[in-house]
């Protein structure tokens, strides 16, 4: 029988799976009328059969390690059980083998599984040269292990019987031996007993949102920011610790039932492991509760809208859907509504409403309401409200608008929205409306409240006039009172209180406004001024220019500005139109100047308003502020110059809405904002919104609610990470342009592109995850916990970004981290001792006990090597024997109630 393989490279061979580097070439034969497979394997790692430690580093395939080779042949029937039954027909199958590999000069060791299949037993032989015959035999015991071969004296023993002669007392000799020792240790599992299982994903039987059902009990991730949503399961089941001893020296049992009692933390190296979750290894996500697997429900709903008209359309009898929408989404009962309404609707301080605060900075690219809104916050509730089916956030919504309804009509401050500044046109349209809707209310609210005049305009002032910057200050930066000691009130009465802000708004008259007018005018009084423009004179008289305080601009959402954009396309003349459209504006700037400044001309309030089109005289002396506004000196009066030719123009609008405007402040001004109207227009917007357009807002603002919530997790200086979070965000906007259109189409790609972008977040929500919990148990060695993250995310990089991951890319994660002396401690520290309830079914019969564990396997190599004559080696023998040959080699694994032995001798034949 002569069998001579091809080619003995990578050319043709099969990768495995359980070793790095190791090959496979696999051939049949037929052997006395029977059919047997022939395979042979090879490796990259030459080293595993010299003696050293490397062994334990890298994975192995077991007969590898049982004997200590690295290429080898196996032969095995081609039957049910792949062993061979019959002892002689296998030693004669094995003599066969030896005989053609000799034939060839092949040194090959070669085996042939034997016995049940679940001893996993094999013998083997190899042709070592002209002189030397090395077998090779391993078996088990699965069960009932011997007292004896329990401890590593009465394992040393079994290996010096080997050898030994029988009649002879081995604990009383000593037989030198060399040791290799690798204890594998495991943290304690959760117990059915000790870790009660929460309802999957943390849903409710009623289907409330987790974030109003208050849970006792602890979780490893209550600090983590998605737990007020969803409690996590820990992606690490616990950690897997390797200490290895390097080879040393034995000479008797003494030593050996001595090394027993040492702690391993006195081993010369020690690797770990993290043993991941079943659940964080499915890259579809589907088995995993979290932010990815609800927002793809969200998207489920946001198709299911796209035929609809109303909102109202999917919780009616009437009209619900098809039937099996019917059967399968589920309103929750009222009581649970009331519930999330209450949690979500509970009164915020405004003054701590900070939405940019701990937000990614790429996370203003998405096109959607910040987390701590109002909105943001109806979002985050609809994705576990029923779980998240159309109906459900249609009844949710209808409620939702009911209630903002009530605030407005109760002139209650609407929670989560700040009640003041401009509208955020980079948010989604709902945020922007809720906004307003906000403003309207405090203005309203305001309105129905005594003020100091009736019919004065007090809440409607800007706080910084136009033309602040210019306004001349008699009191030094460091003082905390700012404008009112410029100002008197119109009734030339001071403020009873001056702090109170309503005050603070009234109309002020100059103190001095009568002795700087002209005689003829010193009856006129100046209304309204918030101070003196620098050193600005009136152009008819020789008075001070006074900044008026001037209205607010009206509120304007983006469908506001669309509106008016499309009007100014439509009827042309852009700038005329456009200030016609800004004549309220303008007529009442115009009429704030006129009370702050009697004796002002219409050039006067251009040189204020609009300074571009005011042309000095190239004589006259001017300094630009920062503002670019002039500032002109009193040396020269009257100042010199004239309106721009724009402003000059026969017919000008301006000067036309100039003459047509009465003296009158903005405190008595008709609001240029009007609540009431304003009010009514957005809860309008709220109570007719389509469906799909109230989902595709939905859809942006959970994304980027639920990136700024995992955004917010503490995991530690990981780069990586940080990074994969920016181009998450970067992803989600480019994703999210298709929900700016009018509407999306069924059938198109938008709908798959979503569920993509799904898996993508799934991805990313699994790695904070991870990273969350590595840096909880590894504060104390954050180097340990980066680098077990950042082998992780390379061994995961290629499966992110597609929807399904197949079993064959690559097998199990199980990357070996090299733990430091300085950071044993804090590994140790993480085997706490086993509770009686955990350890009550397990009686310890190992040593070298870590924190109360005893090693879940114990590896030993035992060998022993002779020194040899050079004459005793002919020119045929192996390359590589020089002065030392390993006469026999025992590899011996298990625990107490498993035991498996290899036994490798080489003799001369």
């Amino acid at each position: 029988m002569l069998m001579i393989f091809p080619d003995t490279g990578r050319k043709g061979a099969i990768s495995l799976n359980i070793a790095e580097g190791l090959y496979k070439v696999k051939t049949d034969l037929k052997y006395a009328m029977k059919s047997y497979c022939m395979e042979y394997y090879f490796g990259t790692h030459n080293d595993v059969g010299r003696g050293n430690g490397n062994g334990w580093n890298c994975e192995l395939h077991n007969l590898q390690l049982s004997f200590g080779v690295n290429e080898f042949l196996v032969i095995a029937p081609q039957s049910a059980s792949g062993v061979v039954l019959d002892g002689p027909e296998a030693s004669k199958l094995l003599s066969a083998v030896a005989i053609a590999l000799s034939n060839c000069s092949g040194f090959w060791p070669a085996f042939v599984p034997v016995h049940d299949p679940s001893r996993k037993a094999y013998i083997g032989i190899q042709n070592m040269g002209t002189l030397f015959t090395r077998r090779f035999e391993a078996d088990r015991i699965g069960s009932q292990v011997p007292v004896k071969l329990m401890h590593l004296e009465g394992l040393y023993e079994l290996f010096i019987s080997q050898f030994a002669f029988s009649n002879m007392d081995l604990s009383m000799h000593l037989f030198q031996v060399n040791l290799k020792m690798k204890m594998t240790y495991r943290t304690l599992p959760y117990s059915e007993d000790d870790d009660v299982q929460e309802s999957e994903g943390g849903f409710t039987e009623s289907g409330e949102s987790p974030k109003s059902n208050h849970q006792s009990r602890t979780q490893w991730d209550d600090n983590c920011p998605w737990s007020e949503w969803y409690s996590a399961e820990d992606p690490l089941r616990g950690f897997e610790l390797l200490t290895v001893w390097s080879e040393k020296a034995i000479e008797s049992s003494l030593e050996m039932a001595e090394m027993e009692n040492v702690s391993p933390l006195e081993a010369e190296k020690w690797l770990i492991t993290p043993c991941l979750s079943e659940i964080l290894s499915d890259g579809s996500g589907r088995k995993r509760i979290g932010f990815a697997s609800q927002l793809l429900l969200l998207i489920d709903a946001l198709h299911m809208s796209l035929d609809a008209k109303f909102v109202e359309d999917f919780i009616s009898v009437e009209n619900s859907g098809p039937e099996n929408l019917k059967s399968t989404a589920v309103i929750p009962p009222p009581t649970v509504l009331d519930r999330v309404l209450k949690d979500l609707f509970h009164e915020v301080d405004a003054l701590q409403l900070d939405f940019a605060e701990g937000d990614h900075e790429n996370s203003r690219t998405i096109k959607g309401s910040p987390l701590e809104s109002l909105f943001g916050q109806f979002c985050l509730h609809s994705l576990w409200f029923g779980d998240c089916n159309i109906r459900a956030i249609a009844a949710f919504w209808i409620e939702f608008v009911r209630e903002v309804r009530w605030c407005w009509e109760e002139s209650q401050p609407l929670p989560r929205m700040q009640a003041n500044g401009v509208v955020d046109l980079s948010t989604c349209l709902i945020h922007q409306k809720l906004h307003m809707l906000s403003i309207c209310i405090d203005k309203k609210r305001q309105l129905n409240q005594d003020c100091p005049k009736a019919g004065e305009n007090n809440f409607f002032l800007s706080a910084h006039v136009k033309g602040d910057s210019q306004i001349q200050s008699d009191i030094s930066s460091e003082d905390g009172d700012t404008e009112t000691s410029f100002f008197e009130c119109d009734s030339l009465s001071t403020p009873d209180h001056p702090n109170d802000p309503e005050s603070d708004i009234s109309s002020f008259v100059h103190s001095d406004d009568v002795k700087l007018g002209d005689p003829k005018h010193s009856a006129c009084i100046r209304k309204g001024s918030a101070g003196i423009v620098g050193s600005m004179m009136l152009l008819k008289s020789y008075q001070n220019m006074h900044a008026p305080f001037t209205q607010d601009p009206p509120l304007m959402t983006e469908d506001m500005h669309e509106e008016r954009l499309q009007a100014v396309e439509a009827l042309g003349e852009s700038f005329r139109f456009s200030a016609q459209l800004e004549k309220d504006i303008l007529s009442s700037d115009m009429s704030a100047f006129k009370a702050a400044n009697p004796d002002a001309v219409f050039e006067d309030f251009i040189r204020w308003h609009s300074p571009r089109d005011w042309e000095n005289d190239d004589n006259m002396e001017k300094v630009v502020s920062n503002t670019n506004a002039v500032v002109e000196s009193t040396n020269d009066w009257p100042p010199r110059g004239k309106l721009s030719e724009r402003m000059s123009e026969h017919g000008n609008l301006w000067r036309k809405i100039w003459n047509e405007a009465l003296p009158m402040p903005a405190s008595e001004q008709k609001p240029l904002l009007d609540p009431n109207q304003e009010g009514e227009k957005v809860l309008h917007y709220l109570e007719t919104l389509r469906p799909y357009e109230l989902l595709g807002q939905m859809v942006s603002t959970a994304f980027k609610a639920a990136a700024d919530t995992l955004n917010r997790t503490s995991f530690g200086g990981l780069k990586q990470l940080t990074t994969r979070i920016g181009q998450l965000y970067l992803t989600m906007a480019a994703t999210f342009r298709c929900l700016q259109k009018n509407s999306l189409s069924v059938g198109t790609e938008d709908i798959e592109d979503l569920k993509r972008l799904c898996a993508i977040f799934g991805h990313v929500e699994s790695l904070i995850t991870l990273a969350a919990s590595l840096h909880q148990k590894f504060l104390q060695a954050p180097r340990l916990s980066e680098s077990i993250f950042n082998d992780y995310y390379n061994f995961y990089l290629p499966k992110m970004g597609t929807v399904s991951i197949g079993g064959d890319e690559k097998k199990d994660f199980d990357k070996k981290q090299e733990v430091r002396r300085q950071e044993r401690e804090v590994v140790a520290s993480m085997f706490t001792p086993p509770t009686v309830n955990q350890s009550w079914r397990k009686v310890l019969s190992m040593g070298n006990l870590l924190n109360g564990h005893e090693p879940t396997l114990r590896e030993i190599i035992f060998s022993k090597r002779d020194h040899l004559s050079k004459n005793y080696y002919a020119s045929h023998a192996p390359r590589g024997y020089q002065q030392e040959l390993e006469t026999y080699r025992m590899y011996i694994c298990g625990t107490s109630n498993d035991l498996s032995v290899a036994l490798a001798v080489a003799s001369c034949d």
